[in-house]
């Protein structure tokens, strides 16, 4: 069953009306459900191991999340609210490498963390369709979403609406940093 924060009433819609046309022009509506390929990607992630014997960890949220996300490949609408909106893909298994970097960053953090998809760029001198990855999407046990790059690890919000809102309204992310106690 998707956990879908409730609507505030007759009318309303769950996400702002950018990120909601957004996800519509992406192949989104209320309702997408594809457990068959959650299930196909999770099946895929627990049976994968690195090299080193890292695996995967697989639990609800992340299920959830390709079930009803997965496979989409979203634009943002403009030039964004505090940074350029990057393209990006809900797609679990172009993480499926990073079991160690994952698992660190769920140490990090206390939790336990799987991936969720791509940032990427479209290559404008390539042939069409062909994209250049810039980070990582993944998300946690409690529905919390990050995104993993070359200058460290963002926070774009505490559930997958507000990440997807973040991400396609170019809505600054928080960096996740250390601290001292």
């Amino acid at each position: 069953m998707p956990t879908t924060p409730a609507h505030d009433g007759p009318g309303s819609t769950r996400f702002p009306a950018a990120v909601d046309i957004a996800l519509h022009d992406a192949g989104w509506q209320p309702g997408r459900w594809d457990i068959q390929q959650a299930e196909h990607w999770a099946d895929t992630l627990r049976t994968h191991a690195s090299p080193a014997g890292h695996r995967h960890t697989v639990f609800p949220a992340a299920v959830e999340a390709w079930a009803e996300f997965g496979g989409l490949r979203i634009a943002g609408p403009g030039p964004g609210r505090h940074i350029a909106p990057t393209p990006f893909v809900i797609d679990p298994l172009l993480g499926l490498h990073l079991a160690r970097t994952l698992g660190d960053l769920g140490r990090a953090l206390d939790t336990e963390i799987a991936p969720l998809g791509q940032e990427q760029l479209p290559d404008t001198k390539a042939t069409r369709g062909t994209a250049h990855p810039q980070a990582t999407l993944a998300i946690d046990t409690e529905g919390r979403v990050y995104s993993l790059d070359h200058t460290g690890d963002w926070y774009l919000g505490p559930d997958l609406d507000q990440a997807l809102g973040t991400l396609i309204l170019g809505t600054r992310p928080s960096r996740l940093t250390v601290s001292a106690d």
